[in-house]
């Protein structure tokens, strides 16, 4: 009688604690923050209240740089940028007024002694910077200029026409030498004019300086090689404002090899870096990501600069699910990711917790018994850590699928194998990282029916416990009910069976995850059931039933 209160309390209670976790559990995974991944919605976030391409671009243009506006202008238009049609408008101003720098890209003071960059050209468009620096009457200007520098830097640079050791360039000092004889020079104008990153300078004057020690040009010569490719490309400012942001001789190569392998990608490419100040951070995504990471930078540049920088320092892919705008959250996860994510992961183990603990009381024993207290918190905490990390598991596509290998990295061209490397690329087919809608039903479906076995173990557990019967009689009976205990086995097979079976036939995405995540799962709520309840249940009995034996 004296528990009679309580068990027409804990109905009431129940509910109370089901709705509590269901509603914490969905406010954690609201969050926008995951490990391996960035939300579509927080990168909104971080863009908003900071520059647009447009905007960005609107800067270059009041800087009299036409090239690399004109590079921004593109993207504008691409990602629907509103100010486009505005940043147009004023670089088509900039080029009526100053028409003879539109060749250049805009107007530098160490240039205009040699090339009178004002004056009237027949060139109207952008035009790579070798072009001018190919003709002989060109590079003989430039040099006389150059050997005039008092930097030791261009000394060392220029000193380097005279190496005759090289590899894939005919040597500058040779008949068939202008293209490298117009790299040196183009490097040293860069140097000269302070274009270089401190960084770059520091490694390129080292490069010049070991290559005249040794008389052969060796790693300076990819250095030139990847020059060339982007001499090619890029107008003369365009070329000083991207190796402004670079940092290192690897990452002129990693854009060169880019502007090779993906020419239609290089407005976003160079847009992505001067956007985040860092052609290093843009060249090591895109090599890291390949054509996957190419829209998910695209998407970064159409919410703004805020929107790029953060993608860029997470250096992980855009997770593009559909979720809730949530301003503040989205505020608190760019102040605090770290803390935010363990505050989601939190909540769904709390959430969970509470849910199991209301579902205990309300439906497994509702009148208490034997065995409620707090065995019962350990069992919800345990098995609350346990759906957690499966919850975990299948909203974050990209925790266990690992990205497919990058269109852009460079890879070793070996003629025997040419053919087959050809083969197998293009057998090669790009497949988003993010896991299919449909495996995710899979699982949850597969994780919902073993819950349900789970909680009905538990309640013919509870029914057998609460009966007014020997100990003998409840140990017959829960060895009637061994075939119930090992239903999770049951159902699991059929599960991984029916998945391959409507995965031949094509109704859900080939993915053996979402097969075999079945009979994890039965695995799980067989052992839980027959280790944690099953085991011990049958224990007290047996002793119950000796002290009984040995009373009479």
């Amino acid at each position: 009688m004296s528990r009679t209160p309580e068990a027409h309390k804990t109905p009431a209670a129940a509910p109370a604690l089901v709705f509590a976790g269901v509603a914490i559990a969905v406010l954690a995974w609201l969050l926008p923050v995951s490990l391996k991944s960035v939300s579509r919605g927080l990168l909104r976030s971080a863009g908003a209240g900071t520059p647009s391409v447009a905007g960005f671009g609107r800067d270059l243009v009041d800087s009299e740089k036409i090239g690399p506006a004109l590079f921004l202008l593109q993207t504008a238009k691409a990602v629907d940028d509103p100010g486009a049609p505005a940043l147009g408008t004023a670089v088509d101003e900039l080029s009526a007024r100053q028409p003879a720098l539109v060749a250049w890209g805009g107007w530098d003071a160490s240039l205009d002694p040699l090339f009178n960059l004002r004056q009237k050209t027949t060139r109207t468009s952008s035009t790579p910077v070798l072009t001018f620096l190919v003709p002989e009457a060109a590079r003989d200007r430039v040099r006389a200029y150059l050997a005039n520098s008092g930097s030791l830097g261009v000394q060392t640079i220029l000193k380097t026409r005279d190496i005759t050791s090289t590899g894939r360039f005919v040597p500058a000092s040779r008949a068939g030498g202008q293209p490298l004889d117009a790299l040196i020079l183009l490097t040293g104008l860069l140097y000269q004019g302070e274009h270089l990153s401190p960084r770059l300078q520091r490694e390129v004057r080292s490069l010049a300086e070991s290559s005249v020690q040794r008389n052969e040009l060796g790693d300076l010569e990819g250095f030139y090689m990847d020059l060339l490719s982007l001499g090619r490309r890029l107008d003369w400012t365009q070329l000083a404002e991207l190796v402004k942001r670079t940092d290192s001789v690897q990452t002129v190569s990693e854009y060169a090899h880019l502007a090779r392998v993906a020419p239609d990608q290089l407005p976003f490419i160079y847009s992505a870096a001067l956007l985040s100040n860092s052609s290093d951070r843009v060249s090591a995504y895109l090599i890291r990501f390949g054509k996957s990471g190419s829209e998910d930078l695209r998407l970064a540049i159409s919410d703004g600069q805020g929107a790029v920088n953060l993608l860029l320092r997470r250096a992980v892919p855009v997770n593009r699910s559909p979720g809730p705008p949530m301003g503040a959250a989205s505020a608190l996860v760019l102040e605090h990711p770290r803390l935010m994510l363990a505050v989601k992961y939190a909540g769904y183990i709390l959430g969970l917790f509470l849910l199991l603990r209301g579902l205990d009381i309300w439906v497994i024993s509702p009148g208490g018994g034997p065995s409620a207290g707090p065995q019962q918190h350990v069992r919800a905490g345990v098995l609350a850590i346990v759906l957690s990390a499966l919850l975990i598991v299948a909203t974050e596509p990209f925790l266990l699928k690992a990205a497919p290998s990058s269109e852009y990295r460079v890879r070793l061209a070996i003629p025997m194998l040419a053919t087959t490397a050809t083969q197998t690329e293009s057998a090669q087919t790009s497949k988003p990282v993010t896991m299919e809608t449909s495996t995710l039903v899979s699982i949850g479906i597969f994780a919902a029916l073993q819950v349900g076995m789970y909680m009905a173990c538990l309640r013919k557990i509870r029914e057998i416990e609460t009966q007014d019967a020997s100990p003998q009689l409840k140990l017959r009976l829960m060895e009637n009910e061994e075939n119930l205990f090992d239903s999770g086995l049951y159902v699991g097979m059929m599960g991984t069976a029916a998945a391959l079976v409507l995965q031949v036939v094509g109704v859900i995405e080939p993915n053996l995850l979402a097969a075999y995540s079945s009979n994890l799962f039965g695995i799980i709520c067989v052992a839980l059931v027959k280790i944690r309840h099953v085991r011990g249940f049958k224990r007290r009995l047996i002793l119950e039933g000796q002290r009984t034996a040995v009373a009479v």
